[in-house]
């Protein structure tokens, strides 16, 4: 029972970092119907931005996330207007192709700036690098950082999009792009909030996963932003809840794997996860099947 409890702390701490990510994926499918594969990567420039500050200004954690968290925003606006925008009335498969070189000049750049070199963020403070045994369960104050904090977030996430004059118009652009721009909301500035919203959460990710397994490199965010897509689709793709329920799933699945002696599979086990979702329900879980005319 003490290994089960184990487990599932970690796959929460795990699985906190994905839901993150894959908010970030749900919302700008949500609202323009668009797979922003560079998102993995805006994931690892937080990771980045947070050890600059960490490291090199000598900025304390907290601050160093926000610092990440608006330095992703920006980017993300950035990736919307240049390379999205002029985008906007062509095929999927040309936005695709796009999002794929965006990816990569995202990777290649920052190895071109940082190295390939890994690099560790610095010690944390006595009280973040602790641990608690509760009845033979050890919950490292990391953890409880980490899950707080995403927590955190994906509570003032939920408010923004439901309470929020900016958030409502997330809402109207998803449903009808035309129909809100008659009302009078300004379509392109929904869209740029919609990017910097989801990347400010990819940005505190990194961060999150740097100080967790403190380990950064260029090309990081390949595999955790491929795992937060399948966590995207899992739980239902466009729908927020989803992604959180996704994230959390494919967290806690990874970590049961690797806890039973398959680490080797874990990754595996994770596409086996979306190959039969996509087969039995590919809606999601929590998503509903719509007719489209043609």
């Amino acid at each position: 029972m003490d290994q089960i409890l184990q487990q599932l702390i970690n796959g929460l701490s795990l699985g906190s970092i994905y839901a993150l990510i894959a908010l970030g994926y749900t919302m700008v499918y949500g609202i323009i119907q668009l797979i922003n594969f560079a998102h993995g990567d805006v994931y690892m420039f937080g990771a980045y931005a947070g050890y600059v500050c960490m490291t090199h200004l000598h900025l304390d954690f907290f601050i160093s996330l926000v610092v990440a968290m608006t330095a992703c925003a920006v980017l993300g606006v950035i990736i919307e207007r240049v390379a999205y925008k002029p985008l906007r009335n062509s095929t999927r498969i040309a936005v695709l192709i796009t999002a794929i070189g965006v990816s990569l000049l995202l990777e290649y750049t920052m190895m071109y700036f940082a190295g390939a070199a890994v690099r560790t963020y610095p010690p944390l403070p006595g009280f973040m690098s602790g641990s608690y045994n509760i009845g033979g369960v050890t919950i490292t104050a990391l953890q409880l950082i980490i899950i707080t904090v995403s927590v955190v977030l994906m509570l003032a996430l939920q408010y923004v999009v439901k309470r929020t004059r900016l958030g409502k118009a997330m809402r109207a652009v998803s449903q009808d792009r035309d129909a809100a721009r008659l009302m009078g909301i300004s379509v392109d500035n929904t869209i740029s909030f919609t990017f910097a919203l989801g990347s400010a959460l990819a940005g505190a990710a990194g961060v999150l996963v740097g100080v967790y397994y403190n380990s950064i490199n260029p090309l990081m965010g390949i595999l955790p932003g491929l795992k937060a897509f399948v966590a995207a689709v899992l739980g239902g793709i466009g729908l927020i809840p989803g992604a959180l329920i996704g994230g959390y799933l494919i967290g806690t699945t990874e970590v049961v794997v690797s806890g039973l002696g398959f680490s080797t599979y874990r990754d595996a086990a994770v596409f086996a996860i979306l190959i039969i979702v996509l087969i039995v329900k590919p809606s999601g879980l929590l998503g509903k099947n719509v007719r489209e005319k043609v």
